[in-house]
C-alpha cells in the first residue's frame, strides 16, 4: 500500500462525497449533530473533517462532532461506523450523545478505495 497516496486519495474525496450526500438530501452541515467517519487513522479522519468544513467556508469544526474510538479499539474495518454508534447510543463513549431528532452523517473510505456517504435522522 502507498500511505501517502491513500491518504491524499481519502482527504481529496472523502469530504467531496460527504458534502454531496448531504446536498442530494437538503441538509446543511451546520445541522449535522455528529459525524462518524470509519477510522483507519485518526489524524486522517481529522483532516477529512477540517477539510469538509472547508468546503462550507466554515473554518470552525464544533467541538465534539467526531467521536473517535480508534486510540482503544484500533482500525476495527467495517465494523468502526455500527460500533461507534452502538457505543455512543448505550452511553459507553462519554460524552458524545445522540438524541431523537439529531442527524448524523456515516462516511466510510476502503475495500478498494470506495467512498459512502449517507445521513441519518434519529427518529
Amino acid at each position: 500500500m502507498n500511505g501517502r497516496k491513500l491518504y491524499q486519495y481519502a482527504l481529496e474525496n472523502v469530504p467531496q462525497a460527504i458534502k454531496e450526500c448531504l446536498e442530494k438530501n437538503g441538509t446543511h452541515l451546520s445541522k449535522i449533530n455528529k459525524v462518524l467517519i470509519h477510522q483507519a487513522n485518526g489524524k486522517m479522519d481529522d483532516a477529512i473533517l477540517k477539510r469538509l468544513y472547508g468546503l462550507y467556508d466554515m473554518k470552525d469544526v464544533p467541538e465534539g462532532i467526531m467521536p473517535m474510538s480508534i486510540s482503544w479499539l484500533g482500525n476495527s474495518s467495517v465494523a468502526t461506523l455500527p460500533t461507534l454508534f452502538d457505543l455512543i447510543l448505550k452511553g459507553k463513549l462519554e460524552p458524545h450523545k445522540i438524541n431523537q431528532g439529531d442527524t448524523i452523517v456515516f462516511a466510510s473510505v476502503g475495500a478498494g478505495m470506495n467512498i459512502n456517504a449517507m445521513v441519518y435522522k434519529m427518529a
